[in-house]
């Protein structure tokens, strides 16, 4: 019922910037959580950034002072804005989203949504 809808990946060389969007069907903003994860090595996802419906943040270490996750409900839209870009960066980047107070600002417990995910390639 949910649906999550990734753009804005692409190829960018390192230091370069990229801004992803996430555009949500159904009223997945009335929900408590919304993030940017990316696939592992260990073909794992990990938490990029979250930020749940009162405005509450978490970053992974690597993207802190980095990246800016942000919500436009008029849009029903969720950005990640990346700059300083590192091939460590290099990822296939999923939208996820949680309707469940426990997920708190994402990477607690698995979402309960996920989007299909976007390549981001940076180049050294």
């Amino acid at each position: 019922q949910v649906q999550l809808v990734e753009s804005g990946g692409g190829l960018v060389q390192a230091g370069g910037s990229l801004r992803l969007s996430c555009a949500a069907s159904g009223s997945i903003f009335s929900f408590h959580a919304m993030g940017w994860y990316r696939q592992t090595p260990g073909n794992q996802r990990a938490l990029v950034a979250g930020i749940t419906s009162t405005g509450i943040t978490n970053y992974a270490d690597s993207a802190k002072g980095r990246f800016t996750i942000s919500r436009d409900n008029a849009k029903n839209t969720v950005y990640l804005q990346m700059s300083s870009l590192k091939p460590e960066d290099t990822s296939v980047y999923y939208c996820a989203a949680d309707y469940r107070q426990a997920a708190q600002a994402m990477g607690v417990i698995p979402p309960a949504y996920w989007g299909q995910g976007t390549q981001v390639t940076v180049s050294s």
